[in-house]
């Protein structure tokens, strides 16, 4: 069985509303039915005006937000997070950069740097 690190809802997300675009006539064009999701941490926005239902908009919108590359990566952080694997991987790196960091001297010579 697998546990869930964290979730994910309407609450962590900023909703607008607007007019919704094209076909639809009158009530199209009177009623807010667009929406537009913003992710407040990754930034990452969907947004939907396919059907003349705010509700129906809103859960679209919410999706769309969830597969913009700006959420995936927010998302991959986030879990490297909880799991404990991004210190080992700060780690690597920090040791993999003192390996590759070098200081050019007086004479023109280049060499490692410790």
């Amino acid at each position: 069985m697998k546990d869930i690190l964290f979730s994910v809802t309407a609450k962590d997300c900023r909703f607008d509303y607007f007019r919704g675009s094209g076909k639809g006539g009158q009530k199209r064009n009177k009623t807010s039915s667009g929406v537009r999701c913003t992710h407040v941490e990754s930034g990452a926005v969907g947004q939907s005006d396919d059907t003349r239902s705010q509700h129906k908009n809103k859960v679209i919108a919410f999706g769309r937000m969830a597969e913009t590359k700006e959420f995936k990566a927010w998302h991959k952080i986030e879990v490297a997070k909880k799991t404990g694997q991004l210190l080992e991987v700060e780690k690597r790196v920090n040791a993999e950069m003192k390996k590759i960091l070098v200081e050019e001297n007086s004479t023109g010579v280049w060499k490692e740097y410790d």
